[in-house]
């Protein structure tokens, strides 16, 4: 009697795992999306120029923060910047990152796109 309480529940087991794989596999497998990163939320693009902000503050080079944020499309890096400075501003982000953010806003300001 329990051996065949156990055989039921082994093939129990693996008829769910079939069926869960079949599912989806085949009826609803995922879909990826190759999207850009301008189409992301407010909230996460002003992280992204949080975190090149800070990179920006141990490199010191305007040119390789101008970079990371030419992702955005055709804004300039100073009006990216600055639509994040004025997002954090407004959604109580720290002191300490709105410094980083308009430290980041006055270089991009300044930065001329010249190597030199």
């Amino acid at each position: 009697m329990k051996s065949t309480r156990w055989i039921f529940i082994v093939l129990a087991f693996i008829l769910g795992i079939g069926m869960g794989l079949g599912y989806g596999w085949i009826i609803d497998p995922i879909e990826f999306f190759d999207l850009t990163p301008d189409t992301l939320r407010a909230d996460y693009k002003t992280d992204y120029v949080l975190m090149t902000a800070e990179a920006y503050r141990l490199e010191q080079d305007p040119g390789s923060a101008a970079r990371r944020l030419a992702i955005f499309g055709a804004q300039s890096p100073s009006a990216i910047s600055t639509a994040a400075l004025e997002y954090a501003r407004s959604n109580g982000f720290p002191d300490s990152d709105i410094a980083v953010l308009q430290e980041l806003v006055t270089a991009m300001q300044a930065w001329s796109g010249i190597p030199q």
